[in-house]
């Protein structure tokens, strides 16, 4: 009994050893298949990784092909305006946009955007007056935008160059509330002259709007004008604008004047001059910024009493402003005159300056208050003498011409004198609290 007891404890003992055995192979087998396991969920875990880095890869790659593709839409649709840029010359038997040998006086350009029926009635207006021209004037339209409309109306002249300016991304004003059309204007503007001063090389630029009719002397007006931007470096450029145009206040069509306020509307540089804008170009405002003295550093502008240009744009970028006080009333020039016949040496800087000054000594002062009813009892030319811009803003009221002053300077105004015709040829002249001594002129 006692062996078999012996025997079954060992049997126990023996099943006990096997069992720990089992126990510690399953521990191994268990801790062997926890480490694969850790090593299969770090290798899931690399390959996610990788699977989100590919992913992001596609997605970028995909971002670039969308931009590529935008980039090809948008370099088809230039070939293609190309294209039929070149169709058009080629239908308008144009090699070269001069005649062979001969020096043009300027080109012509006319900046438009998204007015067909304007842009029309300003080439019907250019045209009456430019085939006998045609030579020294090569005439050009400079369309801002796609308008379908324009681009149509613009290739349908035959002595018409067409150039089409397209924004290479979404325009951005600097300050909220800004109307992006003026920054869409200076970008376009410079892009124009760049093309006409670099590309096709001309001298001297004219450039009108899309809502401007001309003068019957426009073209021998700006051929005077061109001699006198050439020899004297004084003026900047010319205008065939007078702000204080209007009716009542002009008379003379063969009188011009020098000014330090940049008239536009109608105007023409020449390539020196562009040479220095054209880098520092602005991004909005490009004719309020030509009024800073920064930019046109003390340089004048030749501009006539008569204007040469009509400005009929009621509706545009600036929304109508001043229309109907101050551009609707505008007197158009209607007398043809012959200016190659005109001696406009007195335009030079030192001459004009005894010239004008002439003028202001000879003009009867006006003092006090009621000015406008002291003026019409007085014969013959007379000046009123402002201390400050609000006495100047007052006079200005109560004559009914431009109030407005860019970077310290009235419109229209030379020596700090602004100069207009009342009750028909009578002069007046609005005189600055130092004109008379920049005009040497001694203060009574």
């Amino acid at each position: 009994m006692s062996n078999f007891f012996c025997d079954f404890r060992f049997l126990l003992l023996v099943a006990g050893a096997a069992f720990i055995y089992i126990q510690m192979r399953l521990l191994a087998t268990q801790s062997e298949y926890a480490d694969r396991l850790a090593a299969a969920v770090d290798l899931e875990n690399q390959c996610t990784g990788q699977t989100r880095l590919f992913i992001d890869q596609i997605s970028t790659q995909q971002e670039e092909i969308v931009t590529l593709k935008e980039e090809k839409i948008r370099r088809d649709e230039e070939c293609s305006q190309l294209r039929d840029l070149v169709q058009a010359l080629q239908k308008k038997g144009l090699q070269r946009v001069t005649i062979e040998g001969q020096v043009p006086v300027a080109a012509v350009v006319v900046m438009a955007c998204n007015r067909a029926d304007y842009l029309d009635r300003t080439i019907q207006s250019i045209l009456k007056y430019h085939n006998s021209v045609a030579s020294n004037y090569p005439l050009f339209i400079s369309q801002d935008g796609s308008n379908p409309q324009v681009k149509d109306k613009a290739l349908s002249y035959d002595q018409v160059t067409y150039m089409q300016h397209l924004d290479d991304g979404p325009v951005q004003t600097q300050r909220p509330g800004e109307l992006i059309a003026y920054y869409k204007i200076a970008n376009h503007y410079k892009w124009a002259l760049d093309a006409l001063f670099y590309k096709h090389n001309f001298s001297k630029v004219i450039i009108l709007e899309d809502d401007m009719e001309i003068a019957p002397d426009f073209f021998e007006y700006f051929e005077a004008a061109a001699d006198i931007l050439d020899k004297d470096k004084s003026i900047m450029a010319v205008s065939s604008w007078n702000d204080n145009g209007q009716k009542q206040f002009v008379k003379d069509p063969y009188v011009l004047y020098r000014s330090d306020f940049f008239p536009g509307l109608g105007w023409m540089l020449s390539r020196s001059t562009w040479d220095e804008l054209s880098p520092k170009w602005p991004k909005a405002y490009w004719d309020d910024w030509l009024r800073l003295q920064e930019n046109h550093k003390g340089r004048q502008f030749i501009r006539p009493e008569v204007c040469r240009t009509y400005n009929f744009g009621e509706h545009g970028s600036s929304l109508g402003q001043f229309f109907k006080q101050y551009l609707e009333p505008i007197k158009l020039n209607d007398v043809k005159v012959n200016w190659k016949s005109m001696n406009l040496s007195y335009l030079m800087e030192d001459n004009y300056l005894k010239y004008f000054s002439s003028l202001v000594r000879k003009a009867t002062p006006v003092y006090g208050m009621d000015v406008v009813l002291k003026t019409q009892s007085v014969q013959g030319d007379v000046r009123v003498q402002y201390k400050n811009q609000v006495e100047f803003e007052n006079i200005a009221r109560q004559f009914g011409i431009f109030e407005e002053w860019k970077d310290g300077v009235p419109r229209t105004a030379y020596k700090g004198v602004v100069v207009f015709r009342y009750q028909s040829s009578k002069r007046i002249f609005i005189v600055g609290p130092d004109s008379l001594q920049k005009l040497m002129i001694e203060n009574p």
